[in-house]
């Protein structure tokens, strides 16, 4: 397997399994603004979009204010984020051999709250969050500020990711991609040059000599 300087994260269903805890408070602003009771089946095809994304798909009155309020609810609900079994093994094994880094959707204050306060900055040498770019995936904004802060070249880095428009990004940032097939919620087609991993304690793979 070819050797990688430098692994980019995803994190809402890659790193963190953030499903339910965005979804089902997504449920409940669907409820207040358009009194329809959708299925949790239905608001999945929202789980790959950027916020303010979703909240100009439901045309809502007030998108910003309907957004805080969606933050809110996030994070109130009860679970949490949660990081998917393995990654802990993943992030110790890789550090000191392979960069490690993030490009993420999330906001910064939701990162700190998801991510950082489980202790695992130690392990991230730079994120890019939403704050960081003015455009965002599919736009391959985020990964080449990722790229520029670490000094690595396109070819010398894979960016891990959970859909399409991950896939997307890295096609349009000349960087290889590689699917968290364990928190894909809707199949895509990729190329032959796609790296499949069906857990996380595969990505071990990308040490092997």
């Amino acid at each position: 397997m070819k050797k990688y300087k430098a692994i980019i994260y995803d994190l809402d269903g890659t790193v963190l399994d953030t499903l339910k805890m965005n979804m089902i408070p997504l449920l409940k602003i669907i409820k207040e603004e358009t009194r329809e009771d959708w299925s949790f089946e239905q608001v999945l095809k929202f789980a790959s979009y950027p916020g303010m994304k979703v909240m100009e798909e439901l045309q809502v009155k007030n998108p910003k204010k309907t957004y805080a309020r969606w933050v809110k609810y996030v994070n109130e609900y009860e679970d949490g984020a949660t990081l998917y079994d393995g990654f802990k093994e993943v992030f110790e094994a890789f550090d000191g051999k392979i960069i490690q880094a993030v490009a993420s959707s999330k906001k910064k204050k939701q990162y700190e709250i998801d991510f950082l306060s489980k202790g695992l900055g130690k392990y991230i040498e730079t994120a890019v969050l939403e704050e960081d770019t003015t455009k965002h995936k599919p736009d391959p904004e985020s990964i080449l500020e990722c790229l520029k802060r670490l000094n690595i070249k396109n070819e010398d880095a894979i960016y891990i990711g959970d859909t399409y428009s991950d896939y997307q990004t890295c096609k349009n940032a000349h960087v290889d991609f590689g699917l968290a097939k364990w928190g894909c919620t809707k199949e895509f087609e990729t190329d032959s040059s796609c790296l499949i991993f069906n857990q996380p304690l595969d990505l071990l793979k990308l040490l092997d000599d």
